[in-house]
């Protein structure tokens, strides 16, 4: 509706010369949009009240008569879809819901698969997503982050933007040094028999537990995040094996969230070039040195000051973000590029972009933060150092487990091959459904069973009537309800009826009438037979037939209302197979 508010607006500000403001009334009783007079009382020297009268009488008579509306191409149709009406101190204006719906339904059967999209705009955004640290396998937080990246990133392909995809591993630094040893400590010379990845993760949990009975431990994993930097041939050795394990893994688990990424960056081949950006920018006095550490000064901005190198010249991960930013820039010339993080690195990314803002780069206006809130378990946060953590391949094999069970019970004569498909469909549909209908800076708890309910708001239930829908239409095909089919029925309504009988059903536009032509749908028969499938469907689909094929289905429909009770059990019997329609998605 944002696109008639708008044109209400231009309409309303050529009819009394000024801009005036339009607001939507609490209540639709009130109309669908409402303008306030109380402002123009001191100008008018008059009652809001008589105000709007007069308003109302003249928009009205505007509508359907000002010269310049009628050569506007947008706005000569509001006449037929407004209705003005003074209400108090308020203008209310009533859009004609069935004038909107044929105006849709229209579009929609010309654009079929595109309606709502939009042209090119010509513009090529960037969404940076999943991102994770290699000494972990993906967990439950990451699965949120990788649906919402590709949500946004379908959203805006269907808006006309261009849009690259791509993912950032920081593979390198404490977190992957913490891994290293704890293979060393506890693994060494093993092979994962486990998911690779797992195997990764499990050794860096092994190592932090470790790390808590002995302190000393810290200091070796400064020094082997030193040796990496300085290309020891064992620790790099090490580190090559351990990643590629990672990146194995992960692409399984990507593979099964319909994930994939136009390009993979990596922190191990861009963490050198941003260290040099900020060795410059020192030289420069864009940052200082503070106990032998490099920071870049953010209180101009109210923000905290920034460590980008630390005392012992190793590199965070701030100095290659500011690199790859650059980076991004300079391969795809984008328009914008967006993160989609955690809101825990809200203030990471506030202080990344005024860096970039001190340095003087232009990629700094184009980049933005998608944060979002965190998944939680009954028990509390998730925390990988201490492995209490929703492994993410562990939560896709249990909920699609669980879809499985719940098609066991309704269904013992599927194989074996198809029941693991439709687990995993649905299964797969109650995941994502579950965590994109939050907003994205909602926190909440993960519920498997609550998102597998074939009732409410879930997959499930979007699988089920989409399938309902599909057996309403395949009924109507087999009963030739769409024979004659007239895609342009709307442009030609107006096509005069023979007969009182049709005209005062069919043939009228109002809504009183309209709602006289659906009482006529519905016998009354409430015995479950086969004239009240027929009905609905037709109810569904009564804007696409030609009027006079409407009426000759409905006088057909009632001859059937008593159809004889062998052919109402059969019906009956199909009418139960269709509740459990979604089985076949």
């Amino acid at each position: 509706m944002q696109d008639i508010r708008t044109q209400l607006k231009e309409a309303v500000k050529i009819i009394a010369g000024k801009e005036l403001f339009l607001e939507v009334p609490p209540d639709q009783k009130l109309g669908d949009y409402a303008l306030p007079c109380f402002p123009l009382a001191k100008e008018y020297k008059k009652s809001p009240i008589e105000i709007a009268k007069e308003l109302a009488e003249k928009i009205s008579k505007e509508l359907k008569s000002n010269k310049q509306l009628k050569q506007n191409k947008e706005l000569k149709s509001l006449s037929k879809l407004i209705t003005v009406q003074a209400t108090g101190p308020y203008v209310n204006f009533f859009v004609d819901k069935s004038f909107v719906a044929e105006d849709v339904i229209t579009e929609i059967l010309k654009l079929k698969a595109k309606y709502g999209s939009h042209s090119s705009k010509k513009q090529k955004v960037m969404v940076e997503f999943v991102s994770p640290n290699t000494n972990k396998s993906l967990h439950l937080g990451h699965i949120r982050n990788a649906l919402l990246g590709e949500a946004v990133s379908r959203v805006l392909e269907f808006s006309g933007y261009e849009v690259v995809r791509v993912s950032l591993n920081n593979d390198r630094g404490t977190g992957m040094s913490e891994a290293m040893l704890g293979y060393m400590m506890f693994h060494k010379n093993e092979k994962p028999k486990i998911k690779p990845d797992h195997f990764v993760a499990q050794c860096y949990v092994d190592f932090k537990k470790a790390e808590q009975e002995n302190e000393g431990l810290k200091e070796k994993v400064q020094s082997m995040v030193l040796d990496w930097e300085n290309n020891k041939p064992d620790v790099i050795s090490l580190w090559k094996k351990m990643t590629n394990w990672v990146f194995k893994g992960y692409k399984e688990t990507y593979k099964k969230l319909g994930v994939s990424f136009d390009k993979e960056y990596y922190e191990s081949a861009i963490y050198k070039q941003g260290k040099e950006l900020v060795l410059d920018g020192l030289k420069k006095g864009i940052f200082r040195e503070e106990d032998g550490a490099i920071i870049a000064d953010l209180e101009a901005f109210h923000l905290p000051k920034k460590v980008l190198v630390k005392s012992d010249g190793t590199s965070l991960y701030m100095t290659q973000d500011i690199y790859l930013a650059l980076l991004k820039e300079k391969e795809f010339d984008i328009d914008v590029s967006l993160y989609v993080v955690a809101s825990e690195q809200d203030n990471h990314f506030r202080q990344l972009f005024r860096i970039l803002e001190l340095l003087g780069f232009k990629v700094a206006n184009k980049c933005f933060h998608l944060s979002y809130g965190l998944i939680n378990l009954p028990s509390g946060r998730m925390k990988s150092r201490e492995g209490n953590v929703v492994d993410a391949d562990d939560m896709i094999d249990e909920v699609v487990s669980l879809a499985m069970q719940e098609i066991a019970k309704r269904r013992n004569d599927l194989s074996k091959e198809e029941l693991k498909k439709r687990s995993k469909d649905i299964g797969m549909a109650a995941l994502k459904f579950y965590i994109l209908k939050h907003d994205n800076v909602t926190s909440f708890v993960y519920n498997p069973e609550e998102s597998l309910s074939f009732e409410g708001e879930t997959g499930p239930y979007c699988q089920y009537a989409f399938a309902r829908i599909c057996s309403l239409l395949k009924k109507a095909d087999e009963e030739k309800l769409f024979d004659n089919f007239n895609e342009r029925f709307f442009e030609n309504n107006d096509n005069k009826l023979q007969g009182d009988k049709k005209s005062k059903y069919l043939g009228q536009k109002s809504r009183k009438k309209r709602k006289t032509a659906n009482d006529l749908n519905n016998p009354g028969n409430k015995n479950p037979n086969d004239w009240r499938v027929k009905t609905h469907t037709q109810k569904r689909l009564r804007g696409f037939f030609d009027a006079e094929q409407l009426w000759n289905a409905v006088k057909n429909q009632n001859r059937s209302k008593n159809k004889p009770q062998k052919e109402q059990a059969v019906v009956m019997k199909s009418e139960k197979k269709l509740n459990h329609s979604y089985l076949l998605l």
